[in-house]
């Protein structure tokens, strides 16, 4: 379990160029030239935790829980099991808030702007790893995302990145009621990725 010991406004964020260079250097723990986690180590937020390759399949939750490279969860297993199927060589989580909670109930009330600009840049960077120039973004965030009124905000400053970069956007299983994309932890490891319209999704809920 991870609860927050603190607000992330009251640590000091290591700037995402800074834990990416660092991420790119032999670590002791794990072998960095099959996985990228940035920062490369466990710590109150996390921008990225992967594995590399030239085709990756970029899975969207909502905030990081307690996984790292040859640790995963639950949820990340389910996600290298889908992005294999669907013919990923790879895939990266990222999330729309950084925060580790293992409980989304206990991310902090009000998002640090600091820490989400970051890991926008975060998002940018990922965007730009996948060698055809179209990345495929999973949204894989379930009704999560109506826990905090900043989270979708973040999503809008994703959508704009990736209209940059040429994203194409996929869901996988039954969307809520709502809409929401359907969570990967109970997906069957041959669910097939959907066309998901982002934008209007994102419209709909705001």
């Amino acid at each position: 379990m991870h609860i927050p010991s603190c607000e992330t406004s009251q640590i000091e964020l290591i700037q995402f160029d800074t834990a990416l260079e660092q991420a790119n250097q032999p670590h002791p723990d794990y072998d960095s030239s099959k996985w990228l986690y940035v920062p490369n180590h466990y710590s109150e937020y996390r921008y990225i935790l992967g594995t590399r390759g030239k085709k990756p399949l970029i899975c969207i939750g909502i905030n990081p829980s307690t996984a790292a490279p040859d640790n995963l969860d639950n949820t990340l297993k389910s996600v290298e099991r889908v992005a294999l199927h669907n013919g990923y060589d790879s895939f990266i989580m990222f999330n729309v808030y950084a925060q580790r909670a293992t409980k989304p109930d206990d991310m902090e009330t009000t998002y640090n702007q600091l820490l989400h600009a970051e890991n926008m840049k975060a998002f940018d960077y990922i965007l730009s790893l996948d060698e055809a120039g179209s990345p495929a973004v999973w949204a894989a965030w379930g009704t999560i995302i109506e826990k905090r009124s900043y989270l979708p905000e973040c999503v809008r400053d994703m959508i704009s990145i990736g209209i940059k970069r040429n994203a194409r956007w996929f869901s996988a299983g039954k969307r809520s009621t709502k809409g929401h994309p359907h969570h990967p932890l109970y997906l069957r490891k041959d669910s097939a990725l959907d066309d998901f319209d982002i934008s209007s999704y994102i419209n709909d809920i705001l």
